[in-house]
């Protein structure tokens, strides 16, 4: 699916992760979010293997062919980071630098945290680390939403209910999300507040043509991605906010201490500002970070030779070797 890509599967328990992999050399995972695969990454894979670097994007659990068991409690992050610790072990036990965008940033911190030995360096796209939250995060995006609308997180809690609404019309549904909050996405266009009452969908707009970064045929990969595992996997993912929360009470106050590297874009509704301001508080060594102005949230798909760019520059202040060092 990736161009000159293999593919091999991991086990891990009663899971199985699809594994995209090319190259030699030091190890590089690269994790992607909602609603993606890691075909999201697939401009960066031919540069970081003529660097001299080994590869390894896993579709996540409930995302492609990989496993997507039916409790959302199998989504937690504790349970993706383990997934990450076997792909490292799996490709010969690193230690790996691993790169997360989106859903797959708190996965690639997480991992960082909970399996130092097998993380030479971590960073993310979009997301950045942050310290754990003083509330459970539901009802702090309540309370933030307020009565006339809902978190878009909340509104992914109740089983069933978002799977049907995007699974109607996948094309459309992927289309509007990935235009929304990209780049590219004029004002009237962008992703609105949910209103109680109305669909998710309501906030979307599904542009008449597809933005310069995305072709019709890469589109197609993650519509026939979906028409095949659905929706309720990616959202579950979601629905175990509150138990990551419960979880983590033992890394209250951790801080990274890999080498790190952050990179959002100027018009990324994810890329939390305030979080921003207080990264170094807990990511102290942060090596690289970069904002790409006019850059949405799709990252590494809108702006692919600025971050394959900062990704080699990263990997090189890690002082992971490579074949031009």
């Amino acid at each position: 699916m990736i161009p000159g890509a293999a593919s091999s599967w991991i086990e891990r328990e009663d899971v199985r992760i699809r594994v995209h992999h090319a190259g030699e050399g030091p190890l590089v995972v690269l994790l992607h979010g909602f609603p993606e695969l890691a075909y999201s990454w697939r401009h960066q894979f031919r540069p970081l293997v003529e660097a001299g670097y080994r590869v390894a994007a896993p579709d996540q659990r409930g995302y492609g062919d990989s496993s997507s068991p039916p409790n959302a409690e199998a989504f937690s992050v504790e349970e993706l980071a383990a997934d990450v610790a076997a792909l490292i072990d799996a490709f010969g036990g690193g230690p790996a630098v691993i790169i997360g965008h989106d859903w797959g940033a708190p996965v690639a911190w997480h991992t960082a945290l909970r399996f130092p030995s097998r993380v030479r360096a971590v960073g993310s796209l979009s997301v950045p680390h942050a310290a754990r939250a003083s509330a459970p995060p539901l009802a702090l995006m309540r309370a933030a939403a307020g009565p006339d609308f809902i978190h878009y997180i909340d509104y992914f809690q109740q089983p069933g209910l978002a799977e049907g609404e995007f699974e109607a019309d996948v094309r459309a549904s992927l289309l509007g999300f990935l235009w929304a909050i990209s780049g590219d996405a004029p004002r009237e266009e962008r992703f609105k507040p949910i209103q109680r009452g109305k669909r998710f969908l309501d906030s979307l707009a599904v542009p008449a043509a597809l933005p310069s970064w995305l072709t019709e045929d890469d589109l197609q990969v993650y519509v026939r991605a979906v028409r095949k595992s659905g929706f309720r996997g990616g959202l579950n993912w979601y629905r175990n906010v509150a138990g990551n929360w419960e979880q983590s009470a033992a890394l209250a106050g951790a801080v990274v201490s890999q080498p790190a590297m952050f990179v959002t874009g100027s018009r990324d509704p994810a890329r939390n500002p305030p979080a921003i301001d207080r990264l170094r508080d807990v990511v102290p060594d942060l090596r690289v970070s970069a904002v790409l102005e006019g850059c949405g949230h799709w990252t590494q798909q809108e702006r692919p030779e600025d971050v394959t760019r900062l990704l080699l520059e990263f990997l090189s202040a890690t002082g992971a070797p490579s074949r031009t060092m």
